[in-house]
């Protein structure tokens, strides 16, 4: 993966569908996460990625769970995550008053580790 995908400060995530599949796992949190992952991470979306895992990790209705999808939904400078059991089962809801983020997200986390919807 070439260094400047990762380190661009682009919160539109212009490069995001570059991603399918992953070369590299990185830990963070207890979890590993995908290239696209640390792409999104080293972009502006760190905050997203960190209080998913942490919510994962903490919440029994999450950490007992084989899948999860992970929406995150943008709307006029507040954002929203829905964790889910991928049938449309929420799970867990999180919501932020203010938000750079100008990009919804969907990821998934199954065996431990988070990527992106197009890396599973």
């Amino acid at each position: 993966m070439d260094e400047v995908r990762l380190r661009t400060d682009d919160l539109e995530l212009k490069e995001l569908e570059h991603f399918i599949g992953t070369e590299n796992y990185y830990a963070v949190l207890g979890a590993n996460v995908t290239d696209g992952i640390k792409y999104v991470m080293n972009n502006g979306y760190s905050w997203f990625i960190t209080d998913s895992l942490v919510s994962i990790k903490m919440l029994p209705q999450l950490r007992e769970q084989e899948f999860l999808c992970i929406d995150l939904k943008i709307n006029g400078g507040k954002a929203e995550v829905i964790i889910s059991d991928g049938n449309r089962g929420v799970l867990y809801t999180q919501r932020y008053e203010t938000t750079d983020g100008k990009r919804d997200l969907k990821l998934f986390f199954a065996d431990g580790v988070l990527m992106l919807s197009r890396e599973y």
